[in-house]
């Protein structure tokens, strides 16, 4: 018997290289995650990287290009199924984010309940009513968050995930933020946590919360970009802090 993977869904962004060409596209999508990834000096450990980062942009896009959430849920779910292929060591299907995220998990041993937690936060989004501060937290915590305790571990398999959880929680919940202000509060907050957390990451795990020097300019809608951001970054890597 046969075994086709399924096909790739309308309006899922793939590129045309074999292999998927997601460093540019992941740059192009995601320039403070790839950015903080420039300060991963292994290949394999940077490609990872922009695997996990790759797989959370086309989570973000089910909702936004969907129209209409039953179409978002369609598209969340082809991603469930993927990682149920990935864990499960069947054939993965032939989407360059999907192939790349499974030698990610097989190179770094990254835990399904994270990815899976990542699907889950984007759910939030089919929904049109505004969030609750409470519900942005846990959005923010699932997506963000989620996806820098991964990396953290992917860099250094002896961090601790939930010191690197916070930092990435504050760099999503920050672009929320610059457009509804009621949100300051509770992002101040969890960035403060997140300051307060990412000292305790060992340097090899830094690069996973990197972006978060970010967050606070995100949040107020300042640019983000040039010789100045760069900088920055690269202050933050070299004192361990954001």
């Amino acid at each position: 018997m046969s075994h086709e993977t399924p096909a790739t869904p309308d309006g899922f962004e793939a590129l045309d290289s074999g292999a998927g060409d997601l460093d540019a596209l992941v740059r192009r999508v995601d320039p403070d995650r790839w950015l903080a990834s420039r300060f991963v000096a292994d290949p394999a450990q940077r490609a990872d990287l922009i695997a996990l980062y790759a797989y959370d942009h086309e989570l973000a896009r089910a909702p936004r290009v969907a129209s209409n959430p039953l179409l978002g849920e369609i598209r969340l779910t082809w991603w469930r199924e993927a990682l149920e292929e990935i864990f499960e060591g069947r054939p993965v299907r032939r989407h360059p984010t999907a192939q790349a995220l499974a030698q990610a998990v097989g190179r770094r041993s990254l835990g399904r309940e994270a990815l899976e937690a990542m699907i889950e936060g984007r759910y939030r989004e089919l929904d049109p009513a505004p969030m609750s501060v409470e519900a942005a937290l846990a959005w923010a915590a699932d997506t963000g968050g989620r996806a820098a305790a991964a990396a953290a571990v992917a860099l250094d398999p002896t961090a601790d995930p939930a010191l690197a959880a916070p930092a990435g929680a504050a760099w999503a919940l920050a672009r929320p933020t610059a457009a509804e202000p009621a949100l300051q509060p509770a992002f101040q907050a969890l960035l403060a946590e997140a300051r307060a957390s990412v000292r305790r990451l060992r340097p090899a795990a830094f690069p996973a919360v990197a972006q978060a020097v970010f967050a606070e300019r995100r949040a107020r809608g300042l640019p983000v970009e040039g010789l100045a951001s760069r900088l920055r970054i690269t202050l933050a890597v070299a004192r361990g802090r954001i």
